[in-house]
């Protein structure tokens, strides 16, 4: 097969460069080699119509649970990196939180084999900030970011020490390396298991205050302004946190944010609507619906960099439980471009800042390569069809679980090929690699 591919009659959206517009995009040993009105093609050229189409550069996530080592019956690299080939994302950045963590250079190594033998999707090791994720030591930043880990997080778990969060600024600091930080104070979340307010008081569930977020961050960005470095805040959720983050920007501090397109799309009462469903137990909780309009906010007018989409496969086991015993997490890998576009229908949220928030900010927050179409770039591409209808079926999801809160739900909007590296890694009804 040829190693050119062109990409003809699509709308080609990249902020980055400014581009949007119907382009031929065309894609030669590995990058991107020209995006112009009018291209001649040659014969032995591999030619994608994408006509009625948007081509972006590939989606990056900063922010998936891949779950190998040590518990593949929920995920492995292969089966997550060919959930996201689906969704439109080339690359994904995999939190530590295996077992046993990733917090040295033998499980980087690990992570980035298990990628390069799926060949789908380039997959960007997280160290995690402290030994174990246990709070208690810090890991060898050096060390893991010799060995590919990208940024360094204990997600699922927060860091509670003040004085370890303090130095593990310091120290990411000189490897140039973000924190992507939990946010949570787990003495105000207490046994809470959803959103605390009206709804989990009619449901007779405990709940976990907006406050257990809010002052975490507070405290992190204090301690960002005392010591440098850069700080990336996940799932962001409440209006409290928005605003914090808001006003830390004005006053230059170099903090960036994602938010998941559940807490931008689902509220505390669709736990309600759902009869305790556990698809809709996730940590942070399903917020109100005031919570839901400032992250719409400030992701549209960029106070909120990314659009992440925290996926965590679970197995049924561990989802088919009482709301109070189920475990947290969704996947999302493969509805969040639908999922997100709705807020575009909905005026929440303009085209090009959806494509931006889910490619080139992204990249931008954790220095990663793509995000863009531009001359020379990696040949990186989604090509998306947003008219087109589909029904969530979780049998039907490239992902091993099935935890998802939008099954048999009608989505607008599906990735109908992706490219990595100049090779078309997914393409719609083909199951093939």
């Amino acid at each position: 097969m040829s190693d050119v591919i062109f990409i003809e009659g699509g709308r080609v959206i990249d902020p980055a460069s400014g581009v949007d517009g119907v382009r031929t995009v065309v894609l030669r040993d590995g990058r991107v080699a020209e995006v112009a009105e009018r291209v001649e093609r040659p014969r032995d050229a591999r030619a994608v119509d994408a006509r009625g189409r948007w081509v972006t550069p590939g989606f990056i996530d900063l922010h998936v649970h891949l779950r190998e080592p040590g518990q593949e019956y929920k995920e492995t690299v292969a089966t997550g990196a060919a959930a996201a080939g689906a969704g439109g994302f080339t690359s994904v950045c995999a939190m530590p939180n295996t077992r046993p963590v990733n917090d040295n250079a033998s499980g980087t190594a690990l992570g980035l084999a298990r990628a390069a033998q799926a060949g789908l999707a380039r997959v960007y090791p997280v160290g995690a900030i402290s030994k174990g994720s246990a709070g208690e030591e810090l890991a060898e930043y050096g060390e893991l970011q010799a060995a590919g880990c990208v940024a360094l997080s204990d997600d699922g778990r927060p860091v509670m020490n003040a004085g370890l969060m303090r130095r593990a600024l310091e120290y990411a600091k000189a490897f140039g390396l973000p924190l992507t930080v939990h946010e949570e104070d787990l003495h105000l979340v207490g046994k809470g298991v959803m959103h605390e307010g009206p709804v989990a008081t009619r449901l007779g569930l405990k709940g976990i205050p907006a406050q257990a977020e809010e002052v975490m961050i507070l405290r992190d960005l204090a301690l960002l302004e005392l010591t440098g470095g850069r700080l990336h805040v996940a799932h962001v959720s409440t209006r409290g946190s928005v605003r914090a983050i808001r006003d830390a920007k004005r006053r230059g501090l170099p903090v960036t944010a994602e938010v998941t397109p559940h807490h931008l799309a689902l509220t505390d009462e669709d736990v309600a609507a759902s009869g305790y469903g556990t698809d809709y137990k996730m940590n942070p909780p399903l917020r109100s619906a005031d919570d839901v309009q400032a992250c719409r906010e400030a992701l549209a007018d960029g106070t909120i960099d990314a659009i992440a989409t925290d996926h965590a496969p679970h197995s049924a086991v561990e989802k088919d439980l009482e709301f109070d015993a189920a475990l947290n997490g969704i996947v999302g890998l493969e509805t969040a471009f639908p999922v997100c576009l709705a807020l575009v229908k909905q005026g929440h949220l303009g085209e090009r800042r959806l494509v931006e928030a889910l490619t080139r900010s992204p990249a931008s927050a954790f220095g990663l390569p793509g995000g863009t179409l531009a001359r020379g770039a990696p040949a990186d591409v989604a090509i998306l069809d947003p008219a087109a209808e589909w029904v969530v079926d979780p049998g039907r999801l490239r992902s091993k679980s099935r935890n998802t809160p939008w099954k048999g739900k009608r989505l607008a909007g599906r990735c109908t090929h992706t490219i990595v590296n100049g090779r078309i890694v997914y393409e719609e009804g083909r199951s093939e690699r």
